[in-house]
């Protein structure tokens, strides 16, 4: 399979044997060690119009583990973007300047839009640079899918026949949207836990109708705790609601505490794709079920994986 210079904008595009590549090459990865002449002379772009942590610094640390450098900007503040610079041309731009971009946008479709500014680039004879999603708006984060993914096999040992409950803010939380995609590669049972107003989106719940993917919706996290293998908990993501009154009503709606986590399966995974505010009490931190902060580690060896087969560092 071929992975050079190939964008990443959805997990849709992926199939299952594509995504067990890469899980594999981070695994070999975090056995043996980064080998820092992979991507000895290359340079990665890192563009977040939004606030990130653990995406941006994640990428980042992998580009250097593999002896990259990465040039990058973190919110639109002293860039033209404040002068009316347009996405296209900011783009074409620093396509000159780096060998592949990691892309976080407000806009849904966004990635999508980049990808094809570097792809018509190409036809003009410039080289091919490729775009990495890091979060467009309420639509997609497929590097986040693929460490939950990856998190969800190192825990549980498979992903096949998993029972997978994510609860929270579904309808603007684009992990649950990305990672609802991939596992319909997987024969697991989905189990969504939202008040009405937040539930999973028409467009993914048609997506999973088309795949006969099983899945469930909830009002009451007490009913999934017991019977889940895997707990995908979210925060609800103020700066999505259009309405801060809508917000109001819904925040806090759904928390999570030791007391309620004790009454998960011994083997059970709590996980998070953080930043969390107050749907994962801290007493859980300690419970050997939670694993948010190890997800969020595995994101190194993954991103890393992706940057080595992108850049042809590895087949």
């Amino acid at each position: 399979m071929n992975f050079v210079n190939r964008d990443i904008v959805s997990i849709k595009d992926f199939t299952k044997d594509e995504l067990e590549h890469i899980f594999k090459t981070a695994e070999k990865m975090e056995a043996h060690g980064y080998d820092s002449a992979l991507l000895q002379g290359k340079k990665v772009g890192l563009l977040f119009y939004e606030p990130s942590t653990r995406t941006r610094m994640s990428f980042d640390v992998a580009a250097h583990a593999l002896g990259a450098e990465t040039i990058w900007f973190a919110g639109v503040e002293g860039t033209s973007v404040m002068k009316g610079e347009t996405l296209k041309d900011t783009i074409e731009t620093v396509a000159n300047y780096v060998d592949l971009i990691v892309m976080r946008h407000p806009f849904d479709g966004s990635a999508r839009w980049a990808a094809d500014v570097t792809t018509n680039r190409a036809k003009r004879g410039h080289k091919k640079v490729p775009i990495i999603n890091g979060g467009d708006g309420k639509n997609e984060h497929p590097t986040q899918t693929m460490l939950d993914l990856y998190s969800i096999r190192k825990t549980q040992g498979r992903i096949d026949g998993l029972e997978i409950a994510m609860v929270g803010d579904l309808k603007y939380g684009r992990t649950v949207h990305s990672l609802s995609y991939a596992l319909s590669l997987y024969n697991c049972k989905l189990m969504y836990v939202a008040p009405d107003s937040l539930q999973i989106p028409e467009h993914v719940e048609a997506f999973l109708n088309r795949n006969n993917i099983k899945y469930s919706k909830h009002s009451k996290i007490e009913d999934i705790i017991p019977i889940a293998d895997v707990i995908y908990m979210t925060r609800i993501q103020k700066e999505r609601f259009p309405d801060e009154n809508e917000y109001n009503k819904v925040k806090g709606v759904f928390k999570i505490n030791r007391a309620l986590l004790s009454r998960a399966k011994p083997t059970a995974c709590l996980m998070h794709p953080l930043p969390r505010v107050d749907e994962i009490s801290v007493d859980c931190d300690e419970d050997p079920r939670a694993y948010y902060f190890e997800q969020a580690g595995n994101g190194v060896p993954v991103r890393a994986a992706l940057l080595s087969l992108i850049m042809g560092a590895i087949e």
